[in-house]
Parts: structure tokens; C-alpha cells; sequence
């Protein structure tokens, strides 16, 4: 296997790759951070398709690019060896199955959502993924901000300077401030390593980054869907959960497309499901405006990430060492961490509505801090029964 990989044939065939994210795209329960780690095991300890410094390139730039993390390192898998075709192959496999059973579950939810027991089931688990939001927030702060300490606060207090405003413009505006996180992208590429093109009094050219209702659409809702969602994907670092402020602010607050309670089913059935969480975004395009409205709210939240995927993994090498463009990459980051934090007291405010949703939401925090080995769909489900069991009482 070192002499293939030495000689630069890959190890596996296009065929074999395709399958492996067929298969995880749907078996993978447990989030970003879990299918990162199935991905390690399975092709670099068991199966030796990647070496480990193949694979550590791969989760760095998925770090570093906008684009779901976990959709990311797939497609820079696929890419590496087996170029275009091969990214283009490991990213559909990795998100059509998970894609098929949210449209299913959309369309079971239009059918029964005006059901007593629905609603019910939807009243714990609403709770549920509250709690669930509160953790990765934490988790993602942590990871890319610091820790909460005197120390890290100190060090990083410009980071954590923008993470407070982002959270706060969050839960006044309730609406995403995309001029607030690539601005402060830019004053923290500035403040800690200013790119040679800025010391240097000329001209600058920008490039800016700018029934079941199965066939209910119209052309412009379908247009608004694409822009909104290419947006919102341009803008995901890390964690698929980090894409919530952006859905919450443009699909509740702004569009009015779906109402508090079944954005929150909607990010609820899109952790029931394996593969990406991100997937969410085509539960809320079927709801819109059909299967249509699905696939191009999907296609839109997925294109970004791999468009950057294949135009930057040729360089990745030099642009990983290029301390202006990280900088950059962690302002806006910590810009957006703190959106997702300001969504959560957003979300919490119309979720947690009485005591027993407040438990529930108490109950899934302590699970996933002190039950490492329970995975958020069970949570889910669990949260689902003590809803029937509590309205039944109530």
C-alpha cells in the first residue's frame, strides 16, 4: 500500500471510495465531530486508503474554508486521489441519503403535523435540541476561542471581543449580520498579520464573495432559496450547527417561511437522521416549496464548500502557511461562534416555555456532558416520549 501511495496511485478505487460514503452518509449517526472520527478510523487506521498527514491536510483545510466539516473532508478525500470526479462523487454519496430521508420526513410532517400527538412529541424534543445547541455552542467556543479563563480572555480578548458583540447584535437583531462577520475577519487580518498588499500605497482590486406540496414553487421563491442559501453556506466554519443563526434570522425572522416551533422540528429531524446536520436546509426547502425547493436549498448550502474544496486543495500547502488569510479565517469565526451563541437565547426564549421543556433541556445538557457514549438522535428520542408523556398528564 506505500509503494501504491509512494507512486501516487491510490490505494482504493473511485468505485470503493464512492461506496464507503454511501454507506456512512447512511449509518453515521452522532454529529460532525463523530463522522470526522468514523472517517479517521475506517480509512486511515483500518483500511490504510489515507496516510495520516493526507488526512490531517484534509481536516485543516476543512477547518479553515467555509463548508460543513464533515462534507468538507469528504469531498478533500475524494479529491486527492481521484481528482474532480472524485469529489464530485464522495460528496453526493456522502449527502443523498441523509438529503432522501429529511424530504421523507418532510413530507410526513406536512401530512400529520396538524395531530395532537405531532405536536406533543415536537413539544420535548423542541427542548431537547435546545439543549443540544447549547453544548455544541460551548464546544465550538472552546475549540475556536478559548476556554472561559482569566488566561484566554487575556490572550484572545480581541477573538472573544467579537464573539461578545456577534452574540449580542444576534439577540437584539435576531437577524444574521454577515457585514459584522467578515469585518471582523478583516480588522483581525489587519491587527495580527497584515497582508503585504495593504502596506502598499496603490491601487487595490477586490474580489467579492458576495397535498404533501411534493411540486409547490414559483421560480422567485426558488431564486430567494438559492441566494439565501448560498449565503448561508459561504459562512459555515467548522460545525454544521454553526449554519443555525443564519437559517434562524433568515428563515423565521426575515422570510417568515417557517414559524419558531418547526424551525426547531426542523433542526431536531435533521439530527434524527444521519450524515450532515447541515442537511436541515432541505427539510426547510421542502417546506417551502416542495422538492424543489429541497434540492436547491440543499445544492446552494453544499456548492460553496465544494467549490472551495476543489479550488484550494491544489494550494492548500502554501495557503495554510499564510498567517494573513488565518487570521482572517479566525476573526470571522469568532464572529460567527458568537452568532451561534445569540441564537441560542434566541431559540431558548420561545422553546423553553414552562418548567418540564426546562428540565428536558436541563436533562440533555447533563447527558452530553456526563454520557459521553449517548449520541444526540437518542436524546431526541427520549425527549420525544416524555413530551407524549407529559402532555398526556398535563
Amino acid at each position: 500500500m506505500e509503494e501504491q501511495l509512494s507512486k501516487g496511485r491510490p490505494a482504493y478505487s473511485l468505485l470503493d471510495i464512492t461506496k464507503y460514503y454511501l454507506k456512512l452518509g447512511t449509518w453515521g449517526f452522532g454529529g460532525p465531530v463523530a463522522l470526522v472520527g468514523y472517517m479517521h478510523r475506517d480509512l486511515v487506521e483500518q483500511k490504510g486508503w489515507l496516510t495520516e498527514e493526507e488526512y490531517k491536510e484534509g481536516l485543516t483545510l476543512a477547518q479553515l474554508a467555509p463548508g460543513p466539516l464533515a462534507a468538507q473532508l469528504s469531498i478533500y478525500i475524494g479529491f486527492i486521489h481521484h481528482r474532480l470526479l472524485g469529489a464530485t462523487l464522495t460528496g453526493f454519496a456522502f449527502v443523498i441519503p441523509s438529503f432522501i430521508m429529511v424530504v421523507l420526513l418532510g413530507m410526513a410532517y406536512r401530512l400529520y403535523s396538524g395531530l395532537v400527538w405531532i405536536h406533543n412529541v415536537f413539544y420535548g424534543v423542541g427542548a431537547a435540541v435546545t439543549g443540544i445547541i447549547v453544548i455544541s455552542a460551548y464546544k465550538l467556543t472552546i475549540k475556536s476561542v478559548g476556554k472561559f479563563s482569566f488566561q484566554s480572555l487575556k490572550v484572545n480578548w480581541i477573538l472573544w471581543i467579537f464573539y461578545f458583540i456577534s452574540a449580542a447584535v444576534t439577540v437584539l437583531t435576531r437577524q444574521e449580520q454577515v457585514l459584522l462577520f467578515i469585518s471582523a475577519g478583516l480588522i483581525y487580518m489587519v491587527i495580527k498579520a497584515k497582508p503585504g498588499w495593504l502596506k502598499k500605497p496603490v491601487s487595490l482590486s477586490l474580489l467579492l464573495v458576495t397535498g404533501l406540496g411534493f411540486w409547490n414553487y414559483s421560480k422567485s421563491t426558488l431564486i430567494t432559496i438559492a441566494i439565501f442559501f448560498v449565503k448561508a453556506g459561504t459562512f459555515v466554519f467548522g460545525s454544521g450547527l454553526a449554519i443555525v443563526p443564519f437559517l434562524h434570522a433568515g428563515v423565521v425572522e426575515q422570510y417568515k417561511w417557517l414559524s419558531e416551533t418547526q424551525f426547531i422540528d426542523a433542526v431536531a429531524i435533521a439530527m434524527i437522521t444521519p450524515g450532515p446536520v447541515v442537511i436541515t436546509v432541505s427539510f426547510i426547502g421542502y417546506f417551502v416549496a416542495g422538492f424543489p425547493g429541497a434540492l436547491v436549498a440543499a445544492l446552494a448550502t453544499f456548492l460553496p464548500c465544494f467549490f472551495f474544496t476543489v479550488i484550494l486543495t491544489p494550494h492548500f500547502k502554501k495557503i495554510v502557511k499564510n498567517k494573513s488569510i488565518k487570521a482572517f479565517v479566525e476573526g470571522i469565526t469568532a464572529s460567527v461562534i458568537g452568532a451561534l451563541a445569540g441564537s441560542v437565547i434566541v431559540i431558548a426564549s420561545r422553546s423553553i416555555t414552562d418548567i418540564p421543556t426546562a428540565l428536558i433541556a436541563l436533562i440533555s445538557i447533563l447527558t452530553l456532558i456526563y454520557i459521553k457514549k449517548v449520541q444526540e438522535p437518542v436524546i431526541i428520542l427520549g425527549a420525544a416520549i416524555l413530551g407524549l408523556v407529559i402532555r398526556s398528564i398535563y
